[in-house]
C-alpha cells in the first residue's frame, strides 16, 4: 500500500535535474565567477577579482531577464530559482566583498569589523527581501547588494592612482558605506527589471573587464 508520504516523493524530481534549467545555470554562472573573485581576492590578483565580480552580477541580472521571457516553467522551477539566487547571492554580495576588505587588508584584525559588518548587512537584506519583497512593483526598500559590486568595481580603479594606506581606507570607508545602505530605509529603483539597464550593464561589465584586463597585463 503507498502512503501519500510515498506518493509525493515519487512526484518530486531530482535536485540535480534543475541545473537544466536555462536561469538556474546563468544563475551558476554567476556563482562560478564568484569562486574565482574569491580565490584571486585571497592570493592578491585584484584586478582579476574585479573581472569575476562584474561578470557575476551580469550572471544574475542575465538569470531574472531568461526566467522572465522563458516559458513553460512551473511554480516549483520558480520557487527554486529563488532560494538558489538567494543561497548564491549572500556568496556574492556578501562572502566576496568581505573577502576582498580582508585580503587586501593584509588580513589585518582591523578590517574584521568591516568585514563582519558587509556579510551582516547582506544577510539581514536577503532576509529582509525574501520576507517582504519589493517595496512596491518597482523598487526596494534598501540598497539592493547587486549595487554594491558594481560601485566596488568601480571605486577600485582609484587603487591604482592611491597610496596603498589610503586606498585602504577609501574601501574600507566605501564598504561600511554600502553596508548602510543595504539595510537603511531608503527606496531604491529595480535596475535589474528593465532591459534597458541590463544593456547598460553590458557595457559597462565589457568596460570594466577591459580596463582590468589591460592592468593585468
Amino acid at each position: 500500500m503507498t502512503t501519500d508520504n510515498e506518493k509525493v516523493q515519487e512526484l518530486q524530481p531530482a535536485i540535480i535535474s534543475y541545473v537544466k534549467d536555462l536561469p538556474n545555470m546563468c544563475s551558476l554562472a554567476g556563482l562560478a565567477c564568484t569562486i574565482l573573485a574569491i580565490y584571486f581576492s585571497i592570493i592578491g590578483v585584484y584586478y582579476a577579482a574585479m573581472i569575476g565580480m562584474i561578470w557575476a552580477v551580469a550572471f544574475d541580472w542575465a538569470d531574472g531577464l531568461v526566467a522572465r521571457r522563458m516559458k513553460g516553467r512551473t511554480g516549483s522551477d520558480r520557487i527554486f530559482g529563488g532560494q538558489l539566487d538567494l543561497v548564491i547571492d549572500i556568496v556574492s554580495y556578501g562572502v566576496t566583498p568581505a573577502i576582498l576588505l580582508l585580503s587586501y587588508g593584509k588580513f589585518d584584525p582591523i578590517f574584521l569589523p568591516a568585514a563582519f559588518i558587509v556579510l551582516a548587512a547582506a544577510a539581514i537584506r536577503l532576509s529582509y527581501f525574501s520576507t517582504f519583497g519589493l517595496s512596491d512593483e518597482s523598487k526596494y526598500t534598501g540598497l539592493a547588494l547587486d549595487n554594491n559590486s558594481i560601485a566596488l568595481v568601480f571605486i577600485f580603479l582609484l587603487e591604482s592612482v592611491l597610496p596603498i594606506e589610503l586606498f585602504s581606507v577609501v574601501l574600507y570607508v566605501s564598504a561600511l558605506g554600502l553596508a548602510a545602505l543595504n539595510v537603511s530605509q531608503i527606496k531604491t529603483p529595480k535596475l535589474s527589471g528593465n532591459p534597458r539597464n541590463v544593456v547598460l550593464l553590458a557595457f559597462y561589465t565589457l568596460g570594466i573587464t577591459s580596463i582590468y584586463a589591460w592592468k593585468l597585463l
